[in-house]
């Protein structure tokens, strides 16, 4: 894929970039020619991402953002911030309605996503910059089983908004891409189960799975000149799904 929006020299911070939509994003930056620097949760993560050639170029390091001394020094290491994208985040299928993993899958998901904006917003300012989140399928709609990544996905929808009004005066835009049924390590169970995936492909309009190079294009078109006049935006990348 070639992409026409360059980012030469410009630093990109990408928050759970190790892996699935993460990587595919800070691979749709590299392409562009942006210097990017991706986290990972956990030393193994970082570990395996180093191997992937896809993601060669990158800076890596372990950032747990329920810390927020790791946040803040993750955060300091940069002289110059272009584009923060936050893509850290965690689902945990039928154990969500436990009220300490409902909280624990908050403070990822949400807190998390909250602690890097606050951590980076001078840096953002100085260059006028600007965020990318992770919103979700469903920050519009329910999901029984997952409670908590429902409340949380939601929830970054709404501070997305509410950062794009509060971070405007500093010149600061702050969007969010509301990803699909995408191809990755976090949907292969669902991919793996022939009936559900027939149903999620059944009211996909596009009736396909999503790649995390299908959400790397919109991402990089929100951090671009080309979106200069776009913030407070929550973007659906799903094939048509919440059309149906």
């Amino acid at each position: 894929m070639t992409l026409s929006m360059p980012f030469t020299d410009r630093q990109v911070l990408v928050v759970g970039g190790t892996s699935g939509i993460g990587a595919g994003i800070a691979h749709g930056f590299l392409q562009a020619g942006a210097q990017v620097t991706l986290t990972g949760a956990t030393a193994p993560e970082v570990d395996r991402a180093r191997g992937d050639p896809m993601l060669a170029g990158a800076q890596m390091q372990v950032l747990d953002v329920r810390q927020a001394e790791q946040v803040q020094a993750c955060v300091a290491q940069f002289q110059r911030l272009d584009v923060l994208v936050n893509c850290a985040g965690v689902i945990r299928r039928g154990q969500e309605h436990d009220p300490e993993v409902f909280a624990q899958v908050i403070d990822i998901n949400l807190q998390g996503t909250m602690r890097v904006c606050t951590a980076a917003r001078a840096l953002l300012a100085q260059s006028q910059g600007c965020i990318v989140n992770t919103a979700s399928m469903l920050s519009f709609f329910g999901g029984g089983l997952v409670p908590a990544y429902s409340a949380s996905k939601g929830a970054v929808a709404q501070l997305t908004k509410s950062l794009a009004i509060a971070y405007a005066p500093d010149a600061i835009r702050v969007n969010a891409i509301a990803p699909g049924w995408i191809a990755t390590p976090l949907t292969q169970a669902l991919q793996d189960d022939e009936a559900r995936a027939a149903v999620i492909l059944g009211r996909t309009p596009m009736a396909r799975w999503g790649t995390p190079a299908d959400v790397a294009g919109p991402v990089l078109f929100l951090a671009s000149s080309a979106a200069a006049f776009v913030t407070g935006v929550v973007l659906p990348v799903d094939g048509g799904y919440l059309i149906t």
